[in-house]
C-alpha cells in the first residue's frame, strides 16, 4: 500500500514538474508589440508587429499616429497571411510567393561588435553577395522572438533585408533583427534601413487580428 502511493507521489511530481515547464517554455515566448521604421533615400514609414501566440499583424504607416495604410494578419498555424487595405475596406487572402532567387553566393560573417537597440544587446552579421553588389549589416537580438523567423520563411518577402536574412543559418529560435542595412558593395551606399524603435510586452487584445467590421473580402 506504501509503495504504490510513493508511486502515485512520484507520477503526480513529473505531471506538475511537465505542467511547470511548459508553463515556462510558453511564457518565454514574446507577446507585444515593436515598432519601426523602413527607410530609404526617398521615404521612411513607421511599421508595427502585433504578436500573441501564433498571431501576428503588421500594420503599416506613412504618417505616425494616424490609422494604418495597410496592414497583414499572418497566422503560423494555418500558414495563411491575409491583406487588409484599409483605404478601399477590402480584405484578401495573400497567395504563397515563389521563392527569390539568388544570383552568385552569399558569404555570412558574425562579427564582434555589439550594438544596445531598444534597450536590448544585439551581435553583427553581414551578408555579402558579390554578384549581386549588395551587403546588409544585421544587429541580431538573442532573445524570445520567437515568432520572427518562421514568419520571415512563411511569408517569404523579396526584399534584401528578409532575403539575407534568411542565409544565415546559425541562429537560434529567439534570434531576430533589430536594425540592418542593405547597402552597395562596391561603394557602401545605403539603400534601404530597417530599425526597431520601441518594443512592448503589454500582450494584445484579440480583436486586433480579426478582419474590421464592414470590410469585403477581394476575391481574386
Amino acid at each position: 500500500m506504501h509503495t504504490k502511493l510513493l508511486e502515485k507521489m512520484k507520477n503526480l511530481i513529473k505531471l506538475f514538474s511537465f505542467i511547470l515547464a511548459l508553463s515556462v517554455a510558453n511564457a518565454q515566448n514574446f507577446n507585444g508589440s515593436i515598432e519601426f521604421s523602413y527607410s530609404t533615400s526617398k521615404d521612411s514609414i513607421t511599421k508595427v508587429y502585433w504578436v500573441k501566440n501564433k498571431m501576428i499583424k503588421l500594420d503599416e504607416h506613412s504618417e505616425k499616429g494616424k490609422t494604418a495604410d495597410g496592414s497583414f494578419i499572418i497566422n503560423l498555424d494555418s500558414s495563411k497571411v491575409k491583406c487588409i487595405l484599409t483605404k478601399r475596406k477590402l480584405w484578401m487572402v495573400q497567395k504563397n510567393q515563389t521563392p527569390q532567387v539568388i544570383k552568385g553566393k552569399c558569404n555570412v560573417k558574425k562579427g564582434t561588435a555589439t550594438k544596445t537597440i531598444a534597450g536590448i544587446s544585439c551581435v553583427e552579421y553581414t551578408v555579402a553577395n558579390a554578384e549581386e553588389n549588395t551587403s546588409v549589416t544585421f544587429w541580431i537580438a538573442d532573445d524570445n522572438f520567437t515568432f520572427f523567423a518562421p514568419l520571415n520563411k512563411l511569408w517569404n518577402r523579396k526584399d534584401k533585408h528578409s532575403v539575407y536574412f534568411a542565409q544565415i543559418k546559425d541562429l537560434t529560435a529567439g534570434q531576430m533583427p533589430l536594425m540592418s542595412e542593405v547597402k552597395q558593395l562596391s561603394d557602401g551606399k545605403l539603400l534601404s534601413k530597417i530599425e526597431v524603435k520601441k518594443i512592448s510586452k503589454m500582450t494584445p487584445d484579440d480583436a486586433i487580428f480579426e478582419i474590421p467590421a464592414g470590410f469585403t473580402k477581394f476575391r481574386h
